[in-house]
């Protein structure tokens, strides 16, 4: 009778403790890694092929910039194959297509990777 009454007990304390926890708290952030050379000052992306540029991710940023080997938080995009457009402290702006952008992981985009860029 102890034990039954002991495991009840537990398991409304572990009922009570989920009900608590936030439904997206184990959820992870869609993040850009930084893999260029240079501090990127804005970061748009578009559905491929359109240049329909969303707002500004690096405004995520506590400092508006994404350093390099930096992370940075992509908001209100959903998963999908996207057109990247960014412009870095240098002021070259670069495009780069079709990088899939799946949700609650990580896509980055490295130096090697550029071929679209005007100053």
């Amino acid at each position: 009778m102890a034990k039954a009454a002991i495991l009840k007990a537990a398991i409304s304390a572990a009922a009570f403790i989920l009900a608590l926890v936030p439904m997206d708290a184990s959820a992870k952030d869609t993040q850009f890694w930084n893999l260029t050379a240079n501090t990127i000052t804005s970061l748009q992306l578009s559905p491929p092929g359109k240049n329909e540029w969303g707002r500004n991710q690096t405004d995520n940023d506590n400092d508006h910039t994404v350093d390099h080997d930096e992370r940075l938080k992509i908001t209100g995009t959903e998963a999908g194959i996207y057109d990247v457009k960014f412009v870095d402290k240098r002021g070259r702006t670069c495009v780069v297509p079709n990088v899939p952008i799946k949700a609650g992981a990580i896509f980055s985009i490295d130096e090697k990777e550029l071929k679209d860029c005007a100053k």
